[in-house]
């Protein structure tokens, strides 16, 4: 019984099912194994209760296991979220990938405004991955969530990966598993053979083979954990607050110098120099901003953050984070200053002096504007 135990994986994580102990890792009653598909007690409780289970898996073991693509032949297709396009970007990707072939796919299309050049897009995405070492041979944009771009996706990997395995790597929360979901969908297969997704970081916990007609294979590999993202500073309500749903509906403000921007508690913008003029803002709709003046700013967050400010959300035992400060100067272009993982802030006003602050663990970075 012992050795037919050890070959059952979950088909949502695909992490090994065991059925002696219900606190560890791919635990399943033995009623479980009986089932056609088999998924441990973690994924049903998220695909049922939308409960999450800490896992015991650390990020060197998900490093390992992106590194080992180095010696593969195959098509590597990098999935990575578009509206936080730095925060699920996967430092040293050109390392793992070795000389296997690279497709971009940029997911979550559908949260951007609709006003977006999507062929400008394309080439945004395209520079911007190669500023950052990996020159892909193709970028893709696409939505899990309304199936755009998802058939041009899947044509575009049949012709690219000419026999090879096809492995989908990312960071958390990408869209890996979604996508793969889709294609499954596609195929006919549903219901619990479909993998398991969640708003939370690193649902799936180890490598999911879909065997492709020519005995090659599909793999949802685990996703990355980046730690810059504020997804792993918040509980579960502060992350459905910042977790954009619906298309971002961009807010304008008009600045003078001195103001500031207050994005929930977690992020603050100052704008510290320039002539009065338009910044935009672009994040989940729901997130809360309030503006103020920049002598009045740490005073506010000091005694309204976690309350008025929010998130984080005091009475959920979220943490009120010191803020650091990082400075920027904007040149001719128009410019995003971005916060890993909640949004980001256009700025078009040339010589502009800003400053932006977030908790030491959130990643804050200058870039040129996506909506160019």
């Amino acid at each position: 019984m012992t050795e037919s135990k050890e070959e059952w994986h979950c088909s949502g994580c695909g992490v090994s099912i065991q059925t002696e102990d219900p606190k560890k890792l791919g635990y399943a009653p033995e009623s479980a194994l009986k089932r056609d598909v088999v998924v441990c007690k973690r994924c049903y409780r998220l695909k049922h209760y939308n409960e999450i289970e800490p896992v015991s898996i650390g990020d060197e073991d998900f490093q390992a296991m992106f590194a080992s693509l180095h010696h593969k032949k195959a098509l590597i297709v990098k999935v990575v979220d578009v509206v936080d396009f730095y925060g699920s970007w996967i430092s040293g990707a050109q390392r793992f990938v070795g000389k296997n072939p690279v497709l971009l796919v940029a997911n979550k299309v559908d949260l951007l405004p609709k006003s977006t050049n999507r062929n400008k897009l394309t080439n945004w995405l395209k520079k911007s991955a190669s500023d950052l070492g990996l020159k892909p041979l193709e970028v893709k944009l696409m939505s899990t969530v309304t199936g755009e771009g998802i058939d041009d996706v899947a044509l575009t990997i049949d012709d690219m990966r000419r026999g090879r395995d096809v492995y989908v790597v990312g960071c958390t929360n990408v869209g890996k598993s979604s996508f793969i979901n889709r294609i499954l969908a596609m195929h006919g297969q549903t219901g619990e053979a479909m993998i398991t997704t969640s708003h939370f970081p690193g649902t799936t916990l180890a490598m999911i083979d879909i065997p492709l007609g020519d005995g090659k294979s599909l793999v949802d590999t685990p996703g990355l954990v980046n730690r810059h993202q504020y997804a792993h500073l918040l509980s579960v309500k502060g992350l459905k607050e910042i977790t954009p749903k619906k298309e971002i509906k961009p807010i304008v403000y008009q600045l003078k110098e001195g103001q500031t921007l207050f994005l929930g508690g977690l992020a603050r913008f100052d704008f510290v120099k320039g002539a009065p003029s338009s910044f935009i803002v672009y994040a989940a709709n729901r997130l809360h901003i309030h503006r103020t003046k920049m002598e009045k700013a740490d005073d506010l967050y000091s005694k309204h953050g976690g309350e008025l400010l929010v998130p984080p959300y005091k009475e959920d035992g979220e943490q009120v984070r010191p803020l650091v400060k990082h400075s920027f100067k904007v040149g001719k272009e128009p410019m995003d200053i971005v916060f890993s993982g909640l949004g980001w802030i256009r700025i078009q006003t040339e010589g502009a002096i800003v400053e932006a602050h977030a908790p030491k663990e959130v990643g804050v970075a200058i870039r040129r504007s996506i909506h160019t």
